[in-house]
């Protein structure tokens, strides 16, 4: 992928040729956007089944909102594989590729799918079946990195559990089962671990935080840098209390009940984790790098529909127009734009007149805000010409 590459669709009518033929046409357009801006390549768009004007316009809308949502999912597909990826760039942009070409090897030589989107179906159709694919690449991408986040969790979860000190680890290989009384009816053991600084604060005061704490019943288990963990005997109508004064205290009670086998069970847990996060990050990638390819054709199969539903209402039947695809940058594109606004102009007539610097004139700004009150415009700026700008990032 070319970074920083920014791409032009433009349409125009064969007319802007002395000749009228698509072939000087193009060569027009390359020489009025000249190399200094961009390189412009042919961009070859079937002719569709063309219905009602006022179904181009309503078409013309919903591509508008489809194009948008397509532009949204091929972003949140390379997040996605930015994530899994650690953010390391060269990675992220060896999975980006379209039908398994570089984006702007593929862009320069787009071809319509005619297999996938025959050009015989009506318009309406081919929207519906770009929508609903793309929804499911959406729904499909979403739902297996959901799933990897949530394996990678666990396994980090289990991983401290293992590794973490001794008021947050697994207590599984630390605690003796002889230390604990078990299955008695009116006695608990706790284990509470307390910050070293204070351990002999504890030791002061353990047996007095409530009631019917068994008088000289704590016992160190085990010990670290930060913490030691202690046993303590409460009887059980007070064991609630005890704990709740030990949060107090801002020491950390300990849920811990022995459970035999618990110690290999444990680590097939991780053993299994560990696995699982592979196989998943494998099939996420995967599927990353397919909805990034698949989602970007979408995403121009889209623009090119919206190019002919625009060029049909912009110059009618029969139609006579030339299609451009400009490769430039952010920075050239708007010179690009500059020269085409300045050269094709006359192609809106008298609607919207230009000063000097290439702004509408006053007196048809009010023109322009009911245009785009209505939708019509959509997010971008009005041309005389079809144009749209996009990316791919």
């Amino acid at each position: 992928m070319s970074k920083g590459s920014k791409y032009l669709l433009v349409s125009l009518p064969t007319s802007i040729s002395p000749s009228s033929h698509p072939d000087e046409a193009l060569t027009a357009l390359r020489s009025t956007i000249s190399n200094d801006y961009g390189t412009t390549y042919p961009f070859a768009i079937p002719t569709f089944k063309i219905g009602t004007l006022d179904a181009l316009v309503r078409q013309a809308d919903d591509l508008g909102k489809l194009e948008s949502t397509c532009e949204s999912v091929v972003h949140k597909v390379g997040e996605s594989l930015k994530s899994i990826l650690d953010g390391d760039e060269e990675k992220v942009q060896q999975n980006k590729t379209i039908n398994d070409k570089p984006v702007d090897q593929y862009l320069r030589a787009f071809q319509w799918n005619k297999v996938k989107y025959r050009a015989d179906k009506t318009i309406a159709d081919l929207i519906d079946s770009l929508q609903k694919e793309i929804q499911g690449i959406d729904n499909d991408v979403k739902a297996k990195f959901s799933q990897y986040n949530q394996t990678r969790t666990n396994l980090q979860t289990s991983q401290r559990r293992q590794t973490g000190n001794l008021a947050t680890k697994s207590l599984t290989t630390i605690v003796n089962p002889k230390s604990l009384i078990q299955n008695s009816e009116y006695l608990d053991t706790h284990l509470i671990a307390v910050p070293k600084t204070v351990a002999k604060e504890f030791y002061k005061t353990y047996e007095s935080l409530c009631p019917m704490v068994v008088p000289r019943s704590a016992a160190e288990v085990a010990s670290d840098e930060e913490f030691v963990l202690f046993s303590v005997v409460v009887f059980k109508k007070h064991s609630t209390e005890f704990v709740h004064k030990c949060r107090e205290k801002r020491w950390t009670p300990r849920d811990y009940k022995y459970k035999e086998g618990g110690k290999e069970e444990e680590a097939k847990e991780v053993d299994k984790l560990e696995k699982d996060e592979r196989k998943l990050w494998g099939e996420a990638i995967r599927l990353g790098r397919t909805g990034y390819s698949e989602s970007a054709m979408i995403w121009i199969h889209v623009l090119a529909l919206r190019v002919f539903v625009e060029t049909v209402l912009r110059y009618g039947l029969p139609l006579d127009y030339v299609c451009g695809l400009v490769q430039t940058t952010a920075k050239l594109a708007k010179n690009a734009k500059t020269n085409l606004d300045k050269t094709y102009s006359y192609l809106g007539g008298n609607a919207f007149v230009r000063d000097s610097k290439g702004r509408i004139k006053k007196d048809d700004q009010a023109s322009l805000n009911d245009m785009q009150a209505t939708g019509h415009l959509g997010d971008q700026e009005y041309s005389a010409f079809v144009y749209y700008e996009f990316e791919i990032v």
